[in-house]
């Protein structure tokens, strides 16, 4: 088995005795959905934006301009929904292994 394969298998037998909620799941489900909308939304921008600088050069600015908006909004959301995915992680410690 991969040192990768090991890990996943470890990671899985410690997180086994965590459950969350069914609302809990809802919400993760809805941010998650949230921001994968927004992320399509602004990609699909950024991909209109450079097919158009192709063929006419001042989209270039735009472009760049919407590049440098978005990259950190979209990074910032990502960080946030991880955040999200690991409070719960934390906040459900297994009944059996005690709190963290």
């Amino acid at each position: 088995m991969s040192d990768a394969g090991r890990q996943r298998k470890s990671r899985t037998a410690s997180d086994a005795g965590r459950s969350i909620s069914h609302d809990e799941l809802a919400q993760l489900q809805k941010k998650f959905s949230e921001i994968k909308h927004s992320i399509n939304n602004a990609l699909a921008v950024m991909m209109a934006l450079s097919e158009m600088s192709q063929r006419r050069p001042d989209y270039a600015e735009k472009l760049a301009t919407n590049v440098l908006t978005k990259a950190p909004q979209i990074v910032s959301s990502l960080q946030e929904f991880t955040q999200a995915l690991n409070e719960q992680a934390d906040a459900k410690p297994s009944v059996a292994g005690g709190s963290k």
